[in-house]
């Protein structure tokens, strides 16, 4: 497969000054929004695990199964 080429011609412009803007690639956007899906995942997941942890030390049953249940969502198997 050939691979495309880009080619730039530059002219001298006398006339109103334009202001180019250029996209971000597909890919660095792509790969920017996995980060940030799993650095919310594992802040959530650390979040929950501290919360099971204190209700387990609190012995409070009812928010424990709560948590646990949010907690179930990110350990499915």
């Amino acid at each position: 497969m050939k691979k495309e080429k880009l080619v730039y011609r530059f002219i001298r412009y006398d006339g109103e000054t334009l202001t180019a803007k250029r996209e971000i690639p597909y890919e660095f956007s792509l790969v920017a929004q996995l980060v940030l899906d799993e650095l919310c995942y594992r802040w959530n997941k650390r979040k929950l695990m501290e919360e099971i942890n204190n209700t387990f030390v609190k012995k409070d049953r009812s928010a424990f199964n709560y948590y646990s249940n949010l907690y179930k969502e990110y350990v499915w198997e």
